[in-house]
């Protein structure tokens, strides 16, 4: 089996669009220095709304081939707003465990499903394009950076 490896990290505030960096810093409680929910303007941000589960999102590299295979279109990864974009992970095997992604301890909190939001942003129906493959919500455990090409290591 392929080692699973973080392949992008997407950031942005909610002024600017989305983009793709080499590198960020993960901060637990806040999620990623510069990205739209660290600063807590992000559209989920909102003060009725449940609050865990903000601080980072994840999806399979997979996800992004069989979604535009659903809807017949060409969308990017910019596009699923999901801030981290991984390869060969199991989700199931780290479910109930916290992982490594370089130096910063991680958990899953819950799945991610696609919005109705989501929908509307990228004219596309991502509820069926993301069905079940939307990725997950995921808690930062300690505070570090995070890089591209980082190996994501379960914590035994």
């Amino acid at each position: 089996m392929n080692t699973p490896r973080l392949e992008k990290i997407i950031i942005g505030t909610a002024r600017e669009k989305l983009r793709y960096v080499d590198n960020a810093i993960a901060v637990s409680g806040r999620g990623l220095v510069g990205d739209r929910y660290y600063e807590g303007t992000g559209t989920f941000n909102h003060p009725l709304l449940s609050v865990t589960g903000r601080e980072l999102s994840i999806i399979g590299f997979e996800a992004l081939e069989l979604c535009n295979q659903r809807i017949e279109n060409e969308l990017s990864f910019l596009d699923f707003r999901r801030n981290l974009v991984v390869s060969n992970l199991d989700f199931e095997a780290i479910k109930r465990q916290p992982f490594w992604i370089g130096n910063v301890k991680m958990k899953l909190n819950r799945t991610a499903p696609p919005c109705r939001y989501l929908s509307k942003l990228v004219g596309a129906d991502m509820m069926k394009g993301l069905k079940r493959i939307g990725g997950y919500r995921v808690d930062i455990l300690s505070n570090g950076e995070i890089k591209v090409g980082d190996e994501i290591r379960l914590l035994v």
